[in-house]
């Protein structure tokens, strides 16, 4: 128990951990998840890939793809019922406060408070454009949220990466080009070193909104 925000811990596959439902009622709370395999993780609207010797699974939230690997990826569920004091109807202002809790643990970074700024790749990638609510450090992402939502309530997915790799996720969605790619890639996101200390941290954030 965090504050009112109960925390459970699940591992799985990644194919497991995301087809986990809402409850039909929804009650604050953050669900700390650790993959046991590496996976690619689609959004739930972009194309279908097959990446040889890693699973690929799809999550019902948007956005583009991410890269889990066991011990790699610090990825917390926060759910939030309608109607809780954090709640908001705009779903682009709603990860906002989310964000903040972010910046309050990393001691660093901004939200992004406007539009979603796309790139090139962001539709297929992540880590590649910019989300309402998420949280850059010198133009960099750091922490990339999506969100789905149902009548009761929502569940924003947050993912912190460890490192960055640019060049792993260039040859999977830019084979032909994934130089480049890699390139143009290794200046939109950063990864975060210590992430047993930030999830700590983070936790400890959440536990006093």
């Amino acid at each position: 128990m965090t504050g009112s925000w109960p925390v459970e811990r699940l591992t799985g596959t990644a194919t497991e951990l995301h087809s986990r439902d809402l409850p039909d009622v929804v009650e604050r709370a953050a669900w700390v998840l650790e993959a046991t395999a590496p996976a690619v993780v689609l959004g739930s609207s972009q194309p279908w890939v097959e990446v040889p010797d890693l699973e690929v699974c799809r999550r019902r939230s948007g956005g583009g793809a991410v890269l889990v690997r066991p011990g790699e990826v610090l990825w917390i569920d926060v759910l939030l019922p309608r109607g809780d004091p954090l709640w908001d109807d705009d779903v682009g202002r709603s990860a906002h406060w989310l964000g903040e809790t972010w910046v309050d643990a990393l001691s660093v970074g901004v939200v992004h408070a406007g539009e979603m700024v796309r790139t090139p790749w962001s539709s297929l990638i992540c880590f590649a454009g910019v989300g309402p609510g998420e949280v850059l450090v010198d133009d960099a992402k750091v922490v990339g949220i999506s969100q789905r939502r149902t009548r009761a309530g929502a569940r924003f997915q947050c993912a912190v990466l460890r490192a960055w790799d640019s060049v792993e996720l260039a040859r999977i969605f830019a084979p032909g080009e994934w130089r480049e790619v890699a390139d143009a890639l290794d200046r939109v996101a950063v990864g975060v070193a210590d992430l047993p200390g930030l999830e700590a941290a983070f936790l400890g954030a959440l536990a006093a909104r």
